[in-house]
């Protein structure tokens, strides 16, 4: 397959982590664009408060944001343009607007007539007469409508500007991803992504400024996520639960955030909680612990002893489970549904592994590298796969570690004196050291080599979990 795709988003978006890769799995070839606002009313006000220039504010949090993109796994752009680099094309397509008829001057800024455009409201479905002056329109007696928006805004004192056939001055919000967009994508790409909230005004301004500028404008898929609450409850800095990507990985690994994130459908609200992120946790040491277990299985055999066939049942398997994959991606990116599918084959690479029944099946080790096989790429297409099993395993126990506020040194010290409690058959303090160390996320293990401990939810938000359901 040798289509293209391209792509255009403004923010992090959940449904974007994987979008990319899927796609390049898929066979397509990906452009995909990942624009800055650095020029915007929130930021000259931000900037004015701490004293520093607007445009170098802005480049940090892009790198600080662009880094957080890192930690998670996330694809790099193909470009990642900002606005204060691309004036050009903005005032280009600005004057393109004026000279179909769509937009007029007043005093230096620059509006868009949405009554020239019949179209408008297409993508969120209000109609012009809904929109009334005072609601997410600033009121302006200049203009020839109430919900004309802001192409170019003059110049005011103490703002960064540009100088333009109107006079100095800076863009408006919405003309920029017009112009980005189009100067590495065309006037013509397939997905445009971005969160609920800007489906209206700030979508539905870009595709009549669009379309102004070029009749042939077309974006075939808007795709636009959830709002994150926490708790239920809407995330915001008035409600004093917001919270950074940074904050969280400093407890969480990185990739049990990305878990926690494909948990949810991307249309869905995101409801992050202590509870969720236990989970997620958990779920990803259960998932990299037994791809570990299967690779140091398979590291025993000679690759080249193999045999080509695998049971029917193993075959069944594996069809099952990679159709789930990739009906679920194809339809509408349903990331929830893949991950619950990958119980069935862990759990039978387990009952390979440690079950009487599965160390007897016959041509065991050929399945568990072909079931090993098939996670990897599906991982790998999710963004799931980690560059060693090892590593990864040891920084989620560090993670449990911090959170649980012990030092291995202090969880071995711990084992040690309930294994001298067993042999002295306290089991009373045997049980009581077992319990504690549940309480905050630690599990012990026994074998008959030893004691191992692992991480797992803290017992008190496991009744969270029991009352929940």
């Amino acid at each position: 397959m040798t289509s293209a795709i391209s792509a255009m988003l403004g923010s992090m978006l959940p449904s974007m982590f994987c979008t990319g890769r899927y796609l390049r799995h898929l066979g397509y070839q990906v452009t995909y664009v990942r624009n800055f606002t650095d020029v915007d009313d929130k930021i000259i006000a931000r900037a004015k408060e701490l004293g520093e220039d607007p445009i170098s504010l802005s480049r940090r949090y892009c790198e600080e944001f662009s880094q957080d993109m890192v930690y998670l796994h996330c694809l790099p752009p193909s470009a990642e343009p900002r606005v204060s680099d691309h004036m050009p094309q903005i005032l280009h397509m600005i004057k393109q607007i004026i000279e179909n008829g769509y937009a007029y001057s007043v005093d230096g800024d620059v509006y868009f007539s949405v009554e020239k455009f019949p179209d408008y409201g297409r993508l969120s479905g209000r109609k012009l007469e809904d929109n009334r002056a005072g609601e997410r329109v600033a009121v302006d007696s200049r203009k020839k409508h109430p919900a004309d928006f802001a192409l170019w805004k003059t110049a005011k004192e103490g703002e960064p500007f540009w100088d333009s056939p109107w006079g100095p001055g800076r863009p408006g919000w919405h003309i920029e991803c017009s112009a980005m967009s189009a100067a590495y994508l065309g006037y013509s790409f397939d997905i445009h992504g971005g969160g609920m909230d800007l489906v209206f005004p700030h979508h539905e301004n870009e595709i009549a400024q669009s379309c102004a500028a070029c009749n042939h404008s077309n974006i075939s898929y808007w795709i636009h996520n959830g709002f994150v609450t926490v708790d239920s409850e809407k995330m915001s800095k008035s409600l004093g639960n917001f919270f950074t990507i940074r904050q969280v990985i400093d407890l969480y690994h990185p990739l049990a955030l990305r878990l926690f994130l494909l948990g949810t459908h991307y249309q869905s609200p995101i409801n992050y909680s202590d509870v969720q992120l236990e989970s997620a946790s958990d779920r990803i040491f259960y998932i990299y612990q037994t791809l570990h277990d299967c690779e140091s299985a398979l590291s025993q055999h000679d690759v080249v002893t193999l045999k080509d066939t695998i049971p029917p049942d193993t075959v069944n398997s594996i069809n099952n489970f990679y159709n789930v994959f990739v009906t679920s991606m194809s339809d509408d990116l349903h990331t929830p549904v893949v991950l619950a599918a990958l119980s069935d084959p862990l759990k039978t690479i387990n009952d390979l592994l440690h079950t009487r029944k599965g160390k007897k099946q016959e041509l065991r080790i050929e399945s568990l590298a072909a079931f090993g096989k098939i996670l990897r790429n599906v991982l790998s297409t999710l963004g799931l796969m980690p560059e060693s099993y090892s590593e990864i395993l040891q920084q989620l126990r560090d993670k449990a570690l911090k959170r649980a506020k012990l030092t291995e040194d202090q969880v071995l010290q711990k084992i040690d004196e309930r294994t001298a409690a067993r042999k002295n058959m306290e089991y009373e303090r045997s049980d009581i050291i077992r319990k504690d160390l549940a309480a905050v996320g630690i599990a012990l293990m026994d074998s008959p080599d030893g004691t191992t401990w692992r991480p797992a939810v803290p017992l008190a938000i496991q009744e969270q979990q029991v009352s929940i359901t």
